[in-house]
């Protein structure tokens, strides 16, 4: 198993269709129960814990799901009201590096937990065309509203699993 990869890199099939759609939102549906069974009773030391040398602990990434699940969701939306917006990056590292990364990963759960419904309201009913619609990434090009619900659901399932290897050391 790839331990940067191990659920593989996100792959969109290049026809996104409605259960594809349905899928993803079903996946990001359950997800903050998951995460919460996951690390909702664990110890300073266990949050501490990482998954590969020089990554970050199993806090920094229950928190930088939901800082990035933001940045994410402010992308779809700006795809889905402007024509073809440049949106910038966001530097995950020094993300991670802000006192509110020391808050208890509950804070960052329930604001996740409120980002996703907001997630699958806004995505549950997309058109097609809809689908079509995208926004130019400053770094990473023009990127579709379909891709950008594949990764919304594919990122949290990455680091979900990033967070079980980490607790398994």
């Amino acid at each position: 198993m790839d331990v940067k990869f191990p659920i593989g890199k996100l792959d969109v099939p290049e026809e996104v269709t409605h259960e594809n759609v349905k899928e993803w939102l079903s996946q990001i549906k359950t997800y903050t129960d998951r995460l919460r069974e996951t690390v909702g009773d664990l110890s300073d030391e266990e949050l501490n814990k990482i998954y590969r040398e020089g990554s970050w602990n199993v806090r920094q990434l229950v928190h930088h799901i939901t800082d990035s699940q933001l940045n994410m969701y402010q992308r779809l939306k700006l795809a889905l009201t402007d024509d073809g917006p440049t949106v910038p990056g966001f530097n995950q590292d020094e993300w991670a590096k802000q006192p509110d990364n020391e808050l208890p990963v509950e804070v960052s759960i329930k604001l996740l937990e409120g980002l996703n419904e907001r997630i699958i309201a806004q995505c549950e009913n997309l058109t097609a065309e809809q689908l079509e619609r995208y926004f130019i990434h400053e770094t990473n090009g023009k990127i579709t509203v379909a891709t950008k619900v594949a990764k919304l659901a594919w990122h949290e399932e990455h680091h979900l699993e990033h967070i079980k290897i980490a607790l398994s050391k």
